[in-house]
This record gives structure tokens, sequence and C-alpha cells, in this order.
């Protein structure tokens, strides 16, 4: 059962990001575009993402999983070093590329050579940011 609720909510999700744009890379780009073509639309789609999600959450509040176990606890980390240097890195290669995570594995049916390219160094990169993060900590503490 929580398979098939993987796979139907991944798929509405992947289904939603292609007909909201967000797989377009163009469109994207136009939207961090403030200082010449700049194109809205996508505002309207994250503002569109942001009602359901608030009630999801508040949902995870009060209840449990549909599938049974417990929902995880929410992270009182609050904003470090760790989280700026990613949301950067996020931030920038968004705005290079025109993708992030979920628009990119959607873009493996049809983004071509570029789109499994992109992939490709974004798994790189993920896998690469473990033994670096442990690396830069035990510096850290050395000093």
């Amino acid at each position: 059962m929580r398979l098939l609720i993987a796979l139907l909510a991944g798929g509405l999700f992947g289904a939603g990001l292609y007909v909201s744009g967000m797989t377009d890379t163009h469109k994207v780009q136009g939207f961090l575009d403030f200082a010449g073509a700049w194109d809205p639309t996508l505002m309207f789609v994250m503002g569109g993402a942001i009602l359901p999600m608030a009630i999801a959450w508040r949902r995870t509040q009060s209840g449990t999983p549909l599938t049974g176990g417990s929902f995880p606890a929410a992270s009182q980390a609050g904003v470090n070093r760790s989280l700026v240097t990613g949301a950067l890195l996020f931030g920038a290669g968004w705005g290079l590329v025109g993708l992030c995570p979920g628009p990119a594995m959607a873009s493996l049916s049809y983004g071509g050579l570029g789109g499994a390219v992109f992939l490709v160094a974004m798994i790189a990169g993920m896998l690469g940011a473990i033994p670096l993060r442990r690396r830069l900590d035990s510096r850290a503490h050395l000093a």
C-alpha cells in the first residue's frame, strides 16, 4: 500500500510540475530574471502549493500516517551556516540551469542529454557533499 501511495503521489507531483511549466528551464529562468523579461507565472504555482502543504502540515501535527508509523518530528535546527550555504548552492544551480531535483528527474523523459548530464552532476554533488561536510566539520572541531 505504501508503494502504491508513493507511486500515485510521485505521478501527481510530476504531472503538476509538467503542467505548471516548472520543467521548462526557459520559463524558470524567466521567473528568476527580475532585471530582464520577468515571467511571474510560476509565483502562482508556488502559491498554489502552499495551501495544500499547509493543510497537510496541520494534519501531521495531530494525526498518524495512512500507512502506519509516525511522522518525523520537526527540525529545531534553525538557520545555520549549513542551511545558508546549501540554500545558496541550490539557488545558484536553479538559476543557472532552471532545474531543481524534482523537475530534473521529470525532465529525463524528454530533456535529452542535457537533462541527464544535469541529473548525474546533481547526484554527484549530493553524494560529494557528505564527505565534504564531514571534512569541514572535523576541521572546525580542530580549530
